[in-house]
């Protein structure tokens, strides 16, 4: 088969020629009028990937999530590509898979022909249908057995002022349309009263922002010899790095088999690294908003939503681009152009010494390597940025932004679940919790964790001085052992060792995983969003690799009752001690909002570091050369470059 974009590497994610491939070999197998959900690589077995023989990339195969509207009934199946025929098919009883970008789309425009839903306007103030948004909002489960069989969305509305306003200033309060997404009819209008439609405008564009500061200078970050990295097909070698750059339509941004080069041996630290799941609940028990959360990535796609990357705007520096191949729900190819950023940037001093006996400073330059992809989801926008440093380090980084999800409000107190951003406008309480999935290969797969605990030494005896403390090491067996959260009064980290490599001082080599802010959810245990999201239990997950539990929700969150995925998983309690083990990191951010957080939100920042320990014989940036002095060009004087 020809590729017009060649495959390298059995990792990579299909190219467009192979995606054409996969559409014909299931509309051949099948003609019924499918939705495409998905079309994604099936990733080759880790034991056929890890055997160090050459795989054959005419045999890649395609897992395809397909739905039937007629039937209401989700089918998975697996395309030979090379072969060009189906070899499994399957159909997943009682489950609802992600919402396609097209359903989007199209629940829009059922709502607005709705007239039911145009009377409804009119009750609420507004009087130019044209002008409203509908954003689809997933509808969740919460026990209502009479639509447990329905395909549903519970859009929320706003009414645009004109055609460039943003209408989310402008929420349609108490107006919930319910639509059959099979049928794509409304089937019921929620509506809990009349709030005046908040009149402040919220706008952010350059049409309505029109005295912009005028005192920001340019910055230009040049590199007249080009990059550092090297890039084959989506292999990326850099600064002793090597790994694998993959996409699809339900995780976005995935990295494979990363691997440093540490005195001539390629050394394996993680396997595969993705977005698991992610889960944002309102804390509001009020009408409109109470049934409010989203599982952004098992009910949307987070490569579905993801963006096309600008020069100058998303990304700064000499760039590589990736660009990503979808298909929309008809199963035609949707390119999103751009849709990975790579690139260098300086992090600042990597390592310094002054030996004032001799009086020369030693100091090093630091920089990292930055991949980075960003999703749209209706209203809210998030950055997922992995950064790769010199002396081994591996962070990765979340960025949440974009426009908050608003409410109105009769009076101008602040609400008790919420808080005024704007006049009659108020921006409700909530979290949001991404579970990342890392599936480790500390030089091999023979791996095991432990918990360590920073602990006081009892006074007296050794400690007489009061002033002692240790580390305690807690070997991990078994999963539900593993079950845990960060524990700031022990400085809580986890260490992922291989027992079967020693370093020149006789201990396992190693990572640790360190947790950065954090939260809890608030909602009890017993609400129906925590049923389907038990991954938010626990900050920390230990399980045997399987390859088949890749979602912390499990395969299909949308609507589901719950139960799936780490919760159910975890209860068998399997051996994860020396053998091939996945680490599941929750993080979460609780959001009061501010009106600083309005119209648009600046960037808020969570995430977590990977760091060596043990890991390398010694500081694997001492190598690292030290840079050119440059002479000042202020009035401040110097004599090296720090």
């Amino acid at each position: 088969m020809e590729n017009s974009i060649p495959i390298h590497h059995p990792l990579e994610p299909l190219s467009p020629d192979e995606i054409s491939v996969v559409v014909k070999a299931i509309r051949d197998y099948s003609n019924t009028k499918w939705r495409f959900i998905s079309v994604a690589l099936k990733e080759p077995s880790k034991q056929e990937f890890k055997s160090h023989r050459e795989i054959d990339l005419t045999k890649r195969e395609a897992l395809v999530v397909l739905f039937d509207n007629a039937k209401n009934q989700c089918y998975e199946a697996i395309v030979a590509i090379g072969a060009r025929l189906v070899t499994s098919w399957k159909h997943i009883a009682d489950v609802q898979p992600t919402m396609s970008s097209d359903e989007q789309i199209e629940c829009e425009q059922a709502v607005l022909a709705d007239p039911n839903f145009i009377e409804a306007l009119k009750r609420h103030g507004v009087k130019d249908p044209s002008l409203v948004m509908v954003d689809i909002w997933s509808a969740g489960y919460y026990g209502e057995k009479e639509e447990a069989s329905l395909r549903l969305a519970r859009p929320l509305c706003f009414a645009r002022a004109n055609a460039t306003d943003n209408g989310y200033a402008h929420p349609i309060e108490g107006l919930r349309p319910v639509v059959d997404l099979n049928t794509m009819k409304v089937i019921r209008i929620e509506d809990y009263g009349v709030t005046p439609l908040p009149e402040t405008p919220g706008n952010y564009t350059p049409e309505y922002v029109k005295d912009f500061r005028r005192d920001i200078k340019p910055i230009e970050i040049t590199q007249p010899e080009g990059p550092s990295f090297e890039v084959n097909g989506h292999e990326v070698s850099w600064q002793k790095w090597n790994l694998v750059v993959g996409f699809n339509a339900r995780e976005g941004l995935t990295l494979h088999n990363i691997s440093y080069q540490d005195k001539g041996e390629k050394r394996s630290i993680l396997y595969r690294a993705s977005l698991s799941e992610m889960v944002v609940p309102y804390g509001d028990p009020t009408d409109t908003q109470k049934r409010k959360n989203a599982f952004d990535s098992g009910e949307y796609g987070m490569g579905a939503c993801a963006n096309s990357l600008e020069l100058g705007c998303d990304c700064v520096g000499y760039i590589k681009y990736f660009d990503a191949y979808i298909t929309d729900s008809k199963g035609e190819i949707v390119k999103i152009k751009n849709a990975i950023c790579m690139h260098e940037e300086d992090y600042g001093v990597l390592w310094k010494h002054t030996d004032r006996r001799i009086g020369i400073p030693e100091v090093r330059r630091s920089r990292r390597l930055v991949i980075s992809s960003f999703s749209t989801v209706e209203n809210y926008e998030y950055g997922f940025f992995w950064y790769l440093y010199q002396d081994g380090n591996i962070q990765l980084e979340l960025k949440l932004t974009g426009i908050l999800s608003l409410g109105a409000v009769r009076e101008k107190i602040n609400p008790k679940y919420g808080s005024l951003v704007a006049p009659q406008l108020y921006a409700p309480n909530h979290q949001h919790f991404f579970n990342v999935r890392l599936d480790f290969d500390i030089d091999g797969t023979s791996n095991s964790v432990y918990q360590v605990d920073i602990e006081p030494e009892p006074v007296g005896g050794d400690n007489a001085f009061e002033n002692a403390f240790y580390a305690k090491s807690t070997l991990l067996e078994n999963e539900l052992q593993a079950r845990s959260n960060l524990n700031l009064e022990t400085s809580r980290f986890w260490k992922i060792v291989n027992h079967h490599k020693t370093n020149h001082v006789g201990q396992p080599v190693g990572y640790k995983f360190m947790g950065g802010d954090n939260c809890i959810p608030f909602a009890s245990k017993n609400s129906y969003w925590r049923r389907r999201a038990g991954f938010v239990d626990h900050h920390v997950w230990i399980t045997p690799f399987d390859e088949n539990e890749k979602y912390g929700a499990g395969d299909f969150p949308n609507q589901s009752k719950g139960g799936d995925g780490l919760s159910q998983w975890t209860q068998a309690d399997r051996n994860i001690k020396d053998t091939d083990i996945v680490f599941w990191y929750t993080m979460g951010h609780t959001h009061l909002p501010r009106p600083e957080d309005y119209p648009v939100m600046p960037t808020a920042y969570i995430g977590f570091l990977l760091k060596p320990v043990g890991f390398f014989d010694e500081n694997p940036a001492n190598d690292v050369p030290p840079s050119t002095k440059k002479e000042t060009t202020n009035h401040s004087t110097g004599s090296c470059c720090a």
